[in-house]
């Protein structure tokens, strides 16, 4: 043992509480994915990956974007084109298996409304390179 150190026994060693209660404005449970978006796109610049590597959305997820998503300010990492959107599904009981699409505000506090424990996909999706990626996974709840 060390001069100046405790011994602790891990198993009478209480979890201390946190001081707060996460990030605010953030939902608890939420998942963020920056960090593996962050992480694809240095692997696709440094050579690893091919764009057919990254630019891969299906046909479906690529119809729905055109159809029914909001623009985004930002724009493709890939292609640096202004055609990047934001596409929603929610996910959960008595829902499609596919998940349902949602791109206004008042159909997703619907969807909260209706039945607890539903979770929102948000996906980015170019129109013009196909470059897609899940950037977060929330509870959908009553603030929509």
């Amino acid at each position: 043992m060390v001069p100046g150190s405790r011994t602790v026994s891990w198993l009478t060693v209480p979890f201390l509480q946190p001081e707060s209660s996460g990030r605010p404005g953030r939902s608890p449970g939420s998942v963020d994915y920056r960090f593996a978006r962050r992480q694809l796109l240095q692997r696709y610049r440094a050579g690893e990956l091919d764009r057919g590597d990254v630019c891969d959305a299906q046909l479906e997820l690529m119809r729905i974007a055109v159809n029914c998503s909001q623009g985004s300010t930002v724009p493709c990492p890939v292609c640096a084109g202004s055609t990047l959107r934001v596409v929603r599904f929610v996910f959960g009981a008595r829902l499609p298996a596919g998940g349902r699409v949602v791109n206004t505000r008042a159909e997703m506090r619907k969807l909260a409304a209706e039945r607890a424990g539903r979770r929102c996909y948000t996906v980015e999706v170019c129109t013009g390179c196909r470059w897609n990626h899940l950037l977060q996974v929330a509870p959908l709840d009553d603030d929509g």
